[in-house]
C-alpha cells in the first residue's frame, strides 16, 4: 500500500469533502491491519470510504482514508448452499452480475447498485419488501479488522453479539473487509408501475402492501399524483422493457430531462409546481419482467441530497398526511418526489427496522438547492413518532435521541467502548450519533 499526501475526497452529492493526512488502497485484510496499526502509532483516525453515496459525513476520514478499490475479489461461491463471500470494496453492480453468472441473486435490495458492499451494509441500505428484509438480513458472516489490528470473523454462531452489532455500525467497530451473503437462486420479477391519486394510495396502503412482495410509491409534491410500483416473482418468460421505452422513460425523462428541469427550477422556482403537475399527469402505466436486480434498481444520475426516516409501519398514513400539510403551510418549491417503502422487522441492532415492521419516508432536493428548512420540519414530524434516521442520509439526531429509539443502542455502545477505546474509527459524524 502506497500512501499519498493529502488529496481531496468528496462524496457523490458534493456536500461532504475532506483532505485526509494519508490515503491508502489496501489489497488484503492484512494490509488493512497494517494501516490501522500505523495510524495508531501516528495518533491518526482511520475510515474506509465507499463510492461516496452517503449524504452524511459517514466516510469522512481526516486522518487515514482507505480506498476500497483493492478489495474487490469474489472469494468463494457455493451454489448448493447459496453462501457467497465477496470483498468489501466490490460494488453491488458488479456483485449482481457475478451472482447472475452463477445462477444466484440477492433476495432484496435498494434502488441503486453503485455502492460498495461494505458502504451499503454499514449505513443500513434496505429496499422494500413484504417478507424479505434489507441487506443486513441477508448477511451470513463478516470479516473485519478491529482497532488493535486483529482480523476477526463473526456470524450467528461465532461472536454473535459482534455480528448483530457490526452488520450496521457506520464503520464504528472496525473496517469490514469481506461479507458472506445468504443468496437465493436467480429469479425474475414482474414489475407493474401505475399512476394513482393520493387518496387512493393512502386508502389502499394495507391492501397494496399485503398483496405484493415488494411495494413502493412516490408522491409528487404540489400535486395529487403518485406513482406506485408492485414487484412480484414470476416464472417468466422475461419481457424486459424495449430499448426505446427504457431510453425514453429511464434515461431521457428520469435523468437527462429531469436534470434540465432541476437546473431551470433552481433559477426560476415558480416553475416547479407546474412542472410537477405536468409530470404527475404524464405518468403512464407500464409492466415488464426482468432479472430481479434489473427491476429492483434504476439509474440515478441527477445528483441530490436526501433525508430518510424509518417509522413504525402503523404510523405511515398519518405521517404522510402531516408531511403533506406542511406544503399547505410553507411556500416550498420541491421538485423531487417523496419515496415511500416498507420492510419487515430486522434483528441487526442498528438496523432502522430493528424489532418492528417499518415504513420509510425519503425526501430529496436537487444537490445545489437549499434543504435545511424542508429537512428540519419533516424531521420534526418523524422524530415525534420515534422515527429512526437512515445512517447515510442527512439528519440532526444525536446519541441521546438515538438511545431512546434503538433498544440495543446501549449494548452497541458498550461493545464499541470495548473494541475501540481510543476511538480509532471516530470522526465528526460518529461523535454526533454515538457521542465522544
Amino acid at each position: 500500500m502506497s500512501p499519498r499526501a493529502r488529496p481531496a475526497w468528496r462524496n457523490w452529492a458534493g456536500n461532504q469533502r475532506v483532505s485526509p493526512v494519508r490515503v491508502g488502497t489496501p489489497r488484503s485484510a492484512d494490509e488493512v491491519a497494517t494501516a490501522i496499526r500505523q495510524a495508531a502509532d501516528a495518533g491518526l483516525t482511520v475510515r474506509m470510504t465507499g463510492t461516496g453515496h452517503s449524504f452524511t459525513g459517514a466516510a469522512i476520514a481526516a486522518g487515514v482514508l482507505l480506498r476500497p478499490a483493492g478489495l474487490t475479489a469474489l472469494r468463494s461461491v457455493d451454489t448448493a448452499s447459496g453462501l457467497v463471500t465477496a470483498e468489501a470494496g466490490l460494488t453491488l453492480r458488479r456483485l449482481n452480475g457475478m451472482l447472475d453468472d452463477h445462477g444466484l441473486a440477492l433476495a432484496n435490495m435498494g434502488d441503486i447498485q453503485e455502492q460498495t458492499l461494505a458502504g451499503a451494509i454499514q449505513t443500513g441500505t434496505h429496499g422494500t419488501g413484504r417478507e424479505v428484509a434489507g441487506l443486513a438480513a441477508q448477511i451470513a458472516a463478516l470479516e473485519l479488522v478491529l482497532a488493535d489490528g486483529s482480523i476477526v470473523t463473526c456470524s450467528r454462531a461465532e461472536r454473535p453479539d459482534l455480528f448483530d452489532a457490526a452488520r450496521v455500525s457506520v464503520g464504528a467497530l472496525g473496517v469490514v473487509t469481506a461479507i458472506t451473503w445468504h443468496t437465493v437462486p436467480a429469479f425474475l420479477l414482474r414489475a407493474r408501475e401505475e399512476p394513482m391519486r393520493w387518496n387512493e394510495v393512502l386508502s389502499r396502503l394495507d391492501e397494496l402492501a399485503a398483496a405484493n412482495e415488494h411495494f413502493e410509491f412516490y408522491w409528487f409534491p404540489h400535486t395529487d399524483g403518485c406513482l406506485t410500483k408492485r414487484d412480484n416473482r414470476t416464472e417468466g418468460p422475461a419481457q424486459p422493457l424495449s430499448r426505446l421505452r427504457y431510453w425514453l422513460d429511464d434515461e431521457l425523462l428520469s435523468n437527462s430531462l429531469f436534470e434540465v428541469t432541476n437546473r431551470l427550477n433552481r433559477l426560476a422556482p415558480v416553475t416547479i409546481k407546474p412542472v410537477n403537475g405536468f409530470a404527475a399527469k404524464a405518468l403512464a402505466a407500464r409492466t415488464y419482467t426482468d432479472t430481479s436486480y434489473k427491476v429492483f434498481t434504476s439509474p440515478r444520475r441527477v445528483r441530490f441530497k436526501e433525508q430518510e426516516y424509518a417509522i413504525p409501519r402503523e404510523r405511515l398514513g398519518a405521517a404522510l398526511r402531516e408531511v403533506r400539510s406542511l406544503f399547505d403551510k410553507r411556500d416550498w418549491r420541491i421538485s423531487f418526489p417523496i419515496e415511500v417503502r416498507l420492510l419487515p422487522a430486522e434483528d441487526a441492532w442498528l438496523s432502522m427496522a430493528y424489532g418492528r415492521p417499518t415504513a420509510f419516508i425519503a425526501i430529496h432536493v436537487y444537490h445545489r438547492s437549499p434543504h435545511e428548512e424542508y429537512f428540519r420540519e419533516v424531521e420534526e414530524i418523524m422524530t415525534a413518532i420515534g422515527g429512526r434516521p437512515h445512517w447515510g442520509k442527512l439528519h440532526t439526531c444525536d446519541a441521546d435521541y438515538l438511545e431512546r429509539v434503538y433498544p440495543r443502542f446501549a449494548d452497541f455502545q458498550r461493545l464499541r467502548a470495548e473494541l475501540d477505546p481510543d476511538r480509532r474509527f471516530a470522526n465528526a459524524y460518529t461523535r454526533q450519533i454515538f457521542g465522544p
